[in-house]
């Protein structure tokens, strides 16, 4: 089983950047294929993007593609999400999560860390 820990979200003007980080527990961090996903107020949880075990492979949802960038650390434990060009559209909670295989749910979640984007 795996802990995760989400940081580096805040307050941000749109068109500004902020930088998410997913610190894992374990040894076994490079067996995970690592997502993120978020969830606005009165919204459902949404995919937003994934990368698998050695970080080779990326995948966006079309509302972030071009603007966000997923990618991982395996010697740190630690999965990233640069987001530019923030829109108020992207306020959400933002959750960090991890799979076994791209034919399981993702079984462990983090806390979530607050993205507010201001117009």
């Amino acid at each position: 089983q795996v802990q995760l820990v989400e940081s580096g979200g805040g307050l941000v003007q749109a068109g500004g950047s902020l930088r998410l980080s997913c610190a894992a527990s374990g040894r076994t961090f490079g067996s995970y294929e690592m997502g993120w996903f978020r969830q606005a107020p009165g919204k459902e949880r949404l995919f937003v993007a994934r990368i698998n075990r050695s970080g080779g492979t990326t995948y966006y949802t079309d509302s972030v593609k071009g603007r966000f960038t997923i990618s991982r650390d395996n010697v740190k434990n630690t999965v990233y999400l640069q987001m530019n060009s923030l829109k108020p559209e992207d306020t959400a909670v933002y959750f960090c999560a991890a799979r076994l295989s791209s034919f399981a749910d993702y079984k462990y979640w983090g806390q979530g860390t607050q993205v507010t984007v201001s117009s």
